[in-house]
């Protein structure tokens, strides 16, 4: 220390200890509620400010601004809109399970609207906040200084009902938070009682009494693992939905109808979410939205289109909106001064022991003033008994402090009994008067030998904290708002709704995707001209086509070598000739990425693998299971090189073959398991060796024990053929190939070929949105260098842009 009594200190542990104390301050005496009251001090003092001030529940109500200002003043030296924001809370039904503030006026609204100024709203203390301060004039609980030591205040209130689990509380302190779910008083005054007589009892005992949380705005509550998990350590999840009932209209249509909300969610945003969710085509099927809620409830409605699912319709609100939520229970309080996570069992158990000590302390304070009016009422008696000798001393005493002495000499009085008589007014002498005196004497006395077997009996201590509480329940108890359901029902499957009905899906080059049902295209004969397919716009073109089934999976591969999923019913249905919705309402592509091949699966399994085939002839063998896991914004399945892009992914086998077939008519044919399976962003090896002027067009996997099988090849200008596999050799990969399809400049050059057989339909679309339907058999079956028959009749500026086999069952992948 230096000659000025400047003491150097380190910057580092003043630091430390000042954020430690500013940490404590923030928990104990803002954020975190106490265990014994369940309230922050905030809200302890706004009901000690009313209790003060007589604003009570049997008296007019008070301007807030007048409580506000009377509890900033004398308690909470914080904002005044600090304090009003708390006792707006309190009188919010919909924040709050049992209102502990009876407020008038404007307090805002479950829409977020803002409550009133202080100054127009009222208050007063709701019937419940009065059991919150019953007796805490009884020396039941300590008083503390207020901030500047002019006002004593309440360390904690006495507290009858435990409002820590009834209105639950939230708070965010440092380097902690709590998050208690209201619940029904009822169930808790059960809990208690059953605690009370078992302390011994387990929290599964205790859930038996307590089902689980029951919010103000009702809904229903998932009661599984998660809320087992927060009665048993503190912390857990529970699933909390919105009510939606299904109302019908006339002329057959329906409504949805919201009637009940999770806890805290916003209805106007709610209402806004939906809305958004409409009109981006995420929820379809619904023709209007509006909201007719009013004093009496809740009531936004859902007007359905004709034919809509409402189950489907449902699923998608409580997906993607905030109409099924999870509410995370953190039950943090403090306890001795220091916070503390509680199970359900120490909740209540710390409840009940406060009100032991506080029943023992209003016992002993009620002890002390009956033995205290005891000891006068017997001084009473005996002036009573000796009035004429008391009155004749009292008038020859020269002042009242003789007369008091010589009371005290002569009956043995104590100086409290002597200024008692000499106080006693002559009305007190009447028959009846003194009547009183002796019922109210031996009423004392019975008083006092209850009062004490109450503090020497831990039975009869039980007994009067049982009546206390069963007092409670009888006066406020209310029917349980929130509806508790089992959790260990299945999760909703939407596709249980949806038939798996065969479809075709389309995407054009532009990105316009739809699904279409397979009735929509009929059979016809080869060199048909087709019907009218998909409308899409000046130079954009339909490139990838497939027939599939709603059940499955649809795992779409970017130019880039990226992969999306998502579910084949979840693709917007469409007629015929409709465009389709833009693929970016679906995915998160990037720019000049475009989807360039798809592939359906059912399900992802170990034995499964991908085979990737690039348009440089690269390809790549992987794990089916390694793209089970796809994020929104995608995965890489491929690593490209800058002048190559992705063209086709199949599911293979390792007994399986695969042919690679390109633009100018070649094709090489080798086995699947000479290419080692790889990771997922790894680049594969070289699969054919191609000239510089040409490209592969397709790859055509060939399933082992499958008997005979065909190629089928079809060129740009409507032209196909069937081939045997038997004509193309056997190779390693990584040749040149052999003759596949003649190609000449009448039949254009090969746009794709993939393996059939004669019970197989073929449906080609042309570029001029001309979609034909036939049987495969109708193609001749010939060798390899040859160019085929005509399959469809195009104008001369058409072409052919994809096809795809309808199969008896729908197991294959798309194709291009």
């Amino acid at each position: 220390m230096s000659e000025f009594g400047i003491q150097p200190i380190s910057i580092e542990q003043e630091i430390k200890k000042s954020y430690l104390e500013y940490s404590l301050s923030v928990i104990i005496g803002r954020a975190i509620p106490d265990v014994r009251d369940g309230l922050k001090p905030v809200h302890r003092r706004i009901l000690f400010g009313m209790h003060e001030l007589s604003n009570t529940w049997n008296r007019p109500h008070l301007k807030s601004a007048r409580v506000v200002g009377d509890v900033m003043g004398k308690y909470h030296p914080h904002g005044d809109a600090a304090i009003y924001d708390a006792l707006v809370r309190m009188a919010q039904p919909f924040s709050m399970r049992d209102v502990l503030v009876d407020g008038q006026g404007n307090f805002g609204s479950i829409d977020g609207d803002s409550p009133a100024a202080q100054r127009y709203t009222e208050v007063r203390m709701a019937k419940l906040a009065s059991e919150m301060l019953a007796d805490l004039d009884k020396e039941t609980v300590d008083f503390r200084p207020n901030y500047d030591d002019s006002e004593k205040e309440p360390v904690v209130l006495p507290a009858k009902v435990p409002n820590l689990l009834l209105n639950g509380s939230s708070g965010i302190a440092v380097g902690m938070a709590t998050n208690i779910p209201p619940h029904n008083l009822g169930e808790l005054c059960d809990g208690v009682l059953h605690l009370l007589d078992d302390p011994d009892c387990s929290i599964v005992d205790l859930m038996q009494h307590i089902k689980g949380p029951d919010f103000p705005t009702a809904g229903q509550v998932f009661a599984g693992q998660g809320l087992y998990d927060a009665y048993c350590t503190g912390r857990g999840s529970v699933r909390v939905r919105g009510v939606i009932r299904q109302e019908e209209r006339k002329k057959g249509f329906e409504s949805l109808v919201i009637t009940e909300l999770p806890f805290a969610v916003n209805k106007t945003s709610l209402v806004e979410k939906i809305a958004s969710l409409v009109n981006d085509k995420k929820i379809e099927g619904v023709s209007d939205l509006r909201d007719e809620s009013n004093r009496k409830g809740i009531r936004v409605v859902l007007d359905l289109k004709k034919g809509a699912m409402p189950e489907i319709i449902i699923n998608a609100l409580f997906k993607y909106t905030p109409l099924e939520s999870s509410f995370g229970v953190n039950m943090l309080a403090v306890v001795d001064n220091r916070p503390k996570l509680l199970n359900l069992k120490d909740v209540l158990r710390h409840f009940l022991s406060h009100r032991r000590e506080v029943v023992i302390r209003r016992t002993r304070y009620e002890l002390r003033k009956a033995e205290d009016r005891a000891h006068i009422l017997e001084g009473l008696r005996i002036a009573i008994d000796n009035i004429d000798e008391i009155i004749e001393l009292i008038r020859t005493s020269a002042n009242p402090p003789d007369a008091k002495a010589r009371l005290i000499e002569r009956f043995v009085l104590s100086e409290v009994q002597a200024q008692a008589i000499l106080s006693m007014q002559l009305q007190r002498l009447t028959g009846l008067e003194v009547e009183k005196i002796i019922e109210e004497y031996e009423e004392l006395l019975k008083r006092i030998q209850y009062l004490k077997s109450i503090l020497e009996s831990p039975e009869v201590l039980k007994g009067v904290i049982r009546a206390e509480v069963e007092e409670v329940r009888q006066l406020y108890v209310t029917p349980r708002k929130s509806e508790i359901l089992p959790d260990d029902l299945s999760e909703f499957v939407i596709e249980d709704l949806i038939p798996d009905d065969e479809v075709i899906l389309t995407l054009s080059r532009r990105g316009y995707i739809k699904r279409t049902t397979l009735d929509n295209y009929r059979v016809q004969g080869r060199g048909g001209k087709g019907v009218a397919a998909v409308q899409t716009s000046d130079g954009d073109f339909i490139h990838t086509f497939c027939a599939t089934s709603n059940h499955q999976t649809l795992l779409l591969f970017s130019n880039k070598g990226r992969m999306y999923s998502v579910k084949v019913h979840q693709v917007p249905e469409g007629s015929r000739t409709a465009k389709g919705m833009h693929i970016a309402n679906l995915l998160p592509l990037e720019r000049e990425e475009w989807i360039a091949t798809a592939l359906t699966m059912r399900e992802f399994v170990e034995t499964r693998a991908l085979l990737f085939v690039t348009r440089k002839g690269v390809v790549k063998r992987s794990e089916a299971t390694l793209y089970s896991n796809v994020r929104r914004a995608g995965i890489i399945a491929l690593n490209l090189r800058e002048d190559d892009e992705l063209i086709m992914v199949r599911e293979v086998g390792d007994t399986d073959e695969c042919v690679l077939t390109t633009q100018k008519g070649l094709a090489i044919r080798f086995p699947v398991n000479e290419v080692r399976l790889m990771g997922r962003a790894s680049a594969g090896v070289k699969g054919m060796t191609l000239a510089s002027n040409d490209d592969v067009v397709a790859g055509v996997i060939l399933k082992a024990g499958n008997g005979v099988q065909e190629i089928l090849s079809i060129s740009s200008n409507g032209y196909g053929k069937r081939t045997l596999i038997e004509h193309y050799r056997l190779q390693s990969r990584g040749g040149k190939g052999v003759i596949n399809m003649k190609v000449t400049s009448k039949t254009g050059d090969v746009i794709g070929a993939m393996p059939v057989s004669e019970s197989d339909e073929l449906i080609l679309l042309t570029t001029a949105n001309k979609a034909i339907r036939t049987s495969v058999r109708e193609i001749s079956l010939v060798g390899r260098a040859t160019q085929g028959v005509r399959i469809v009749r195009m104008d001369e500026k058409d072409s052919v842009a994809a096809f795809d086999l309808v199969r008896e069952t729908l197991t294959d992948a798309c194709q291009v």
